[in-house]
């Protein structure tokens, strides 16, 4: 996808740096940008390592290099996970992994001195790295010396530069000779002083009666604000505060720097009748701010708010880590668990281990015996003697032999918490065999003299236990079963379940019955959610028959979704798998075929019928081509293979002899001129309200069912996700069609007219709920093409600029897209998601779980993917009202262009555009 441009890229780079040109310098850079490891090198720093940096692939399990080795290389970690073994003998097969490498970590700087490595590295999983050899390494250390000295791991950066004088470090010993350094800012920065400035000038603004004098028992509090007053106030000066948690957090915030302060010293804010004053108020002869300066924090404000509000979220997870485990509230629980939920760290531990990680200790104590996890920063790896072995950063974790040594505290805490878990597990056996995993947990009665009693949760079961538990009970997570059977249990075994389930003439007529309706229930939901995938299965379409439950009869329709014709103009209808589509395949002297197959048709059927309308006895490859040029040969039994095009993609077959003369079309290649002077004069809500409309029908097109095989592979399971395949290629057309048009704007006025209609669009969009073309637009406003044009980004009126900020801090991704969900969670359907991170959710759940367990299904991860499907459901279980269309004097004409929207989606195409249109400066 787009939106999540691999890595990879840097392949296509030629590997002699005297070969790269400025493009590929571009691209290179381009990439590094979003890694953390280059976030603040100089740019001049990030130049030089673009033109001599080598991309590297390691596969699993690959030692890249021993303790004892000389070093040759520095290296940066651009995907995947390297660990860090240490040995005290040095002997390799006595070494014990102290840590584990993540995206963003760099190591190796040992080359400096040509000392020799001080740990073995191994690749964790399949991982890509940026490697510097040792001679341009030492000459960017030469000349950038002073830039690098605060960035590098020390004795050879913090150490050295100095940075130490407004910071703390704390050595924490973990094993022999190894230690881990953590820097702590003792001196809160510039930005925040000023902003717990802006705040009390902006309260005594607009109201001073907040902050004055208060008498509690007898004793009288000067100039002092009310906790719960604060965030109440903060809630009523911008939308982007969310929730009084979320105001919490940034008060607490401005607590730590002791810039603002409890008047008993308390470290904790708290949404209470608290007294609070600001650092400005600690003297007795506080000076009150002049109206020059209460202007000032009126323009301020918001600025600031926006600040705070992404800050906010990171104390307030600090504040509730620092309570005492039994102060913790449920919601500080849920927080944590969330939280817990998409470290990497502890991605291989069940999400029951995780939830009670949530409920324990959390690992707040500061000795060499704990296990720790790096929430924000960075912490420096050192062994005695020998310097700094590498960085660790964000989602890394390091510790873990206090767990394998026998350490005396956490290890018992750590085994404390798994005893737990153990304790309330209910496992039912057959033949000594776990068949059913229950966990237990106390459900408190909502009345008071009705006692508590016991809830079980299905953690999981063969197939058929999980089936029958769930019907017997009648469990709310039926419906969890109901959308991902497919996974573990498909229709040819579960419609046989089902009949056995319904109980046999010997037994009991009551219980029969009673078994009866039970099933009935599960298959009316069963049936309704299906909708017309029951058709594609002969199976389940005869059971439900039987059952006397109404199904439509099965048809088949012509579709031209995937032809680039005016069918796009068509109001969509979800694609099915036994319908049939239209594909244009192509030759390679840029003739073409038309061919009618069936959705799920493979590649092997494609190319044959192909064959047959050519009357080609050759055998022929069937070619995925980009706009680039790039080629993916699709493979015989791939199903459903035009899913596999880009936005301006298309199929070709040709012999392997052809393969490699094999060209792109010239209408691949997008437009050469912009579509201002189209769409300038349409109404930009008229705009927005077209793309929503377009949007909500490919949107209400994708079934649930689609997001499982995508998540899962629908190559596997043999189905099409071609609803969420075209859904998803919107977002990427959006996306492209804001860089395209800036791109292709030569005038310096009107380009910074077309960033001012595309942040109204993107205004608008937010207003209509279309979340999806919101952060297409924003995030193309965000490509390095339309970024970097420093001269037209000058030029935009400091009021889009501050609406463009606060759209960008939507997409920012700490504390697992926080402001992102915070948003979301405040909306009403219909609501049109973003739907890349909804995908992003159910894939780190299951790459981060496994599906089997034991032998038995994982129902914990079949539950967790379930709660993401019924959140895309929430979103459709209102109606788009198609009446609020705004008044409009073309709306045809609008309508029109929106599903026709023609871009350019070669990034190096649009590189060398930007650049035509300001050149880097020198």
């Amino acid at each position: 996808m787009f939106w999540n441009s691999p890595v990879k890229v840097l392949t296509l780079i030629p590997s002699k740096c005297s070969e790269r040109s400025g493009e590929d310098v571009d691209i290179i850079l381009a990439r590094l940008k979003v890694v953390k490891a280059f976030a603040k090198f100089h740019p001049n720093l990030l130049q030089q390592i673009c033109l001599c940096g080598f991309y590297e692939y390691l596969e699993k399990g690959i030692t890249l290099y021993r303790q004892g080795d000389i070093g040759t290389s520095w290296y940066a970690v651009l995907s995947g996970s390297l660990d860090v073994k240490v040995s005290e003998t040095a002997n390799y097969q006595d070494a014990v992994t102290i840590c584990t490498l993540g995206i963003g970590t760099a190591f190796g700087e040992s080359i400096l001195d040509n000392t020799p490595r001080h740990a073995t590295i191994v690749s964790r999983e399949n991982s890509e790295l940026l490697r510097i050899e040792q001679r341009e390494f030492k000459t960017l250390w030469e000349k950038y010396r002073q830039c690098m000295a605060g960035l590098l791991a020390p004795p050879y950066g913090v150490m050295e530069s100095g940075a130490s004088n407004d910071s703390e470090f704390v050595l924490l010993y973990i094993f022999p000779h190894v230690y881990y350094l953590l820097q702590f800012n003792s001196v809160p920065s510039e930005k925040i002083l000023r902003g717990g400035k802006v705040l009390r000038n902006a309260i005594l603004a607009r109201a001073p009666h907040m902050i004055r004098d208060r008498k509690y028992h007898l004793k009288t509090y000067r100039q002092c604000c009310v906790g719960t007053e604060l965030v109440d106030w903060l809630l009523q000066q911008s939308s982007c505060v969310h929730s009084r948690a979320h105001a919490v957090g940034m008060w607490q915030a401005l607590l730590e720097e002791g810039i603002l302060n409890h008047v008993d010293q308390e470290l904790n804010f708290q949404d209470k009748y608290l007294f609070y004053r600001f650092l400005d108020d600690e003297e007795e002869d506080a000076v009150l701010p002049s109206e020059d300066e209460k202007r000032e924090a009126e323009e301020e404000l918001q600025e600031t708010l926006l600040f705070l509000s992404q800050i906010g979220p990171d104390a307030h997870m600090r504040m509730i880590l620092s309570k005492v485990p039994g102060q913790r509230t449920p919601e500080d629980l849920e927080i944590i668990y969330d939280e817990l939920l998409h470290i990497k760290a502890l991605a291989h531990l069940s999400n029951t281990c995780k939830h009670a990680q949530g409920l324990s200790v959390l690992f707040p104590y500061m000795d060499g015996t704990s296990w720790y996890i790096i929430q924000k920063g960075s912490v420096n790896v050192v062994i005695y003697g020998k310097g700094v072995v590498c960085t660790l950063h964000e989602g890394d974790d390091f510790g873990k032999l206090a767990l394998v040594n026998d350490a005396p505290l956490d290890k018992e805490d750590f085994n404390r918490i798994l005893r737990d878990v153990e304790a309330n597990t209910v496992r039912l056996k057959e033949h000594d065999k776990d068949v059913l995993v229950l966990q237990k947990s106390l459900r408190p009665s909502s009345h008071g003299n009705v006692p508590a009693h016991f809830k079980y949760t299905v953690m999981s079961g063969t197939p058929e236990k999980i089936l029958e538990h769930l019907l017997e009970t009648m469990h709310p997570a039926l419906d969890d079963f109901v959308l991902m059977h497919c996974v573990f249990m498909p229709n040819s075994q579960l419609c046989p379940a089902l009949l056995a389930s319904q109980g046999s003439e010997q037994e009991r007529m009551d219980y029969a019955v009673a078994s009866k309706r039970r099933v009935l229930s599960l298959a009316l939901r069963w049936a309704n959610l299906q909708a017309h995938h029951l058709l594609e299965d002969d199976t389940a379409l005869s059971f439900l028959e039987v059952r006397c439950i109404q199904t439509h009869s099965r048809h088949k329709v012509l579709l031209r979704q995937f032809s680039s014709g005016e069918e796009r103009l068509a109001k969509k209808h979800p694609i099915r798998s036994f319908d049939d589509i239209l594909l244009k395949v192509y030759c390679g002297d840029h003739t073409y075929t038309t061919i009618r197959v069936p959705v799920l048709a493979t590649g092997r059927e494609v190319t044959a019928a192909v064959a047959d309308k050519l009357g080609s006895t050759e055998e022929l490859l069937l070619i995925s081509l980009s706009s680039s040029g790039e080629k993916l040969i699709l493979k015989p039994n791939d199903v459903s293979v035009f899913q596999s095009l880009g936005v301006n993609g298309r199929l070709f077959v040709c012999t392997r002899e052809q393969l490699d003369s094999l060209a792109s079309l010239p209408e691949q290649e997008g437009p050469s001129t912009g579509s201002m002077s189209s769409f300038e004069l349409m109404s930009s809500k008229d705009l927005a309200f077209q793309m929503t409309l377009y949007d909500w029908e490919l949107f209400s097109c994708v079934h649930e069912y689609e997001l499982v095989y995508h998540t899962f592979g629908r190559q596997a399971y043999r189905r099409s996700t071609a609803n969420l395949e075209l859904f998803l290629r919107r977002f990427n057309q959006v996306q492209l069609w804001v860089v395209t048009e800036v791109s292709l704007c030569g005038t310096l006025s009107k380009r910074v007219q077309l960033l001012k209609k595309f942040i109204k669009i993107a205004a608008h969009c937010r207003e209509f709920r279309n979340l999806n073309s919101f952060f297409a637009i924003i995030m193309g406003m965000c490509n390095p093409a339309v970024s970097r044009l420093g001269q037209t980004w000058e030029k935009l009126p400091s009021k889009f600029k501050k609406f463009y900020a606060e759209f960008e801090s939507l997409l920012d991704p700490s504390r697992n897209h926080r402001v992102y969900r915070l948003t979301v969670a405040k909306m009403e359907p219909p609501i049109i998601p973003f739907m890349p991170l909804l995908i992003k959710d159910m894939t780190f759940t299951h790459e981060g779980n496994k599906t089997f367990v034991d032998g038995l299904v994982n129902f914990e991860k079949m539950r967790l993917i379930a709660n993401t499907i019924r959140a895309v459901r929430h979103c459709r279980s209102q109606p788009f009202n198609v009446e609020a269309s705004p008044a409009s004097k073309n709306p045809q004409e609008v309508r029109n262009y929106v599903r026709q929207l023609s871009v350019i989606d070669n990034q190096r195409t649009l590189s060398q555009l930007s650049f035509r249109l300001e050149p880097r400066r020198t």
